[in-house]
């Protein structure tokens, strides 16, 4: 690293350096200013340990982006195990709303990888991102199972990665089910509200998802279908196949038409 004058430390002419990468002389950080950007970055790493989440700013046209992360089970009402991975709706819920507040926050990327989990926190969440004013884009990793369908095409643009899967299979109930017609009708309202508002996010038919959830040849030990990511984009399920280079990209490119318009 270069210096110029050592006087200039202490005047009002910044202290500068040599930056190796573009050959361009740049003012240096003065105490303050690596204080705060030191505080910013521990502040970003407790967020992501506790809740996931991280508002991301460093890119080039200097724009905002809200990352949502939603991994494991979604958690609803009852507590997981102490040993799952989860994602709760009560952490989510307000996370979006403050988004949605925020001037500041110009788009949101949800990054997936989720089993599933409670069908009520799961749309709960899924309607909340598809009322942002904000552009929205999603990205399935691993895995976008079951409640997780809902989630991954809430987005105004979705995103798979050509090794991850979805799988869609019926409704199931936990707890004590009473054999009953009543009860039946109840779980087919709760898949009818699931298949009605993927088939409003996407580009599969209402009519195919209930044939893929009741398909039989697929899974040994259950009804349903596993799509791989290319699968997926053929159902039109997915808008895309691609990674976390091309779903930053594609938000980029949605927040400026915003922007613009």
């Amino acid at each position: 690293m270069y210096r110029i004058q050592q006087s200039y430390r202490n005047s009002s002419i910044p202290d500068m350096r040599l930056n190796r990468r573009n050959d361009k002389i740049q003012p240096m950080e003065n105490e303050k200013e690596v204080e705060e950007r030191q505080e910013k970055e521990a502040k970003d790493l407790e967020r992501i340990g506790e809740i996931g989440q991280v508002t991301l700013n460093g890119n080039k046209r200097k724009y905002k982006i809200h990352l949502l992360n939603i991994i494991g089970e979604i958690e609803g009402h009852e507590n997981a195990g102490s040993s799952q991975k989860t994602t709760k709706y009560e952490h989510v819920l307000p996370q979006l709303a403050m988004i949605e507040d925020n001037d500041e926050i110009d788009g949101v990327l949800v990054l997936l990888n989720t089993v599933g989990g409670d069908v009520e926190a799961g749309l709960a969440i899924a309607e909340m991102i598809a009322s942002l004013s904000k552009p929205t884009v999603s990205l399935v990793l691993g895995g976008g199972h079951s409640i997780g369908v809902p989630l991954a095409v809430s987005s105004d643009y979705s995103f798979i990665v050509p090794s991850a899967t979805m799988v869609i299979h019926p409704v199931r109930s936990g707890g004590m089910f009473i054999g009953v017609i009543q009860s039946y009708r109840n779980i087919e309202k709760i898949q009818d509200r699931i298949t009605e508002f993927v088939s409003n996010h996407s580009g599969m038919s209402q009519e195919r998802m209930e044939e893929l959830m009741l398909d039989t040849s697929q899974l040994v030990k259950d009804v349903g279908t596993m799509l791989d990511g290319k699968e997926a984009v053929k159902e039109g399920l997915i808008d895309s196949i691609g990674g976390i280079k091309d779903a930053m990209e594609k938000l980029y490119d949605m927040i400026e038409q915003t922007k613009i318009s």
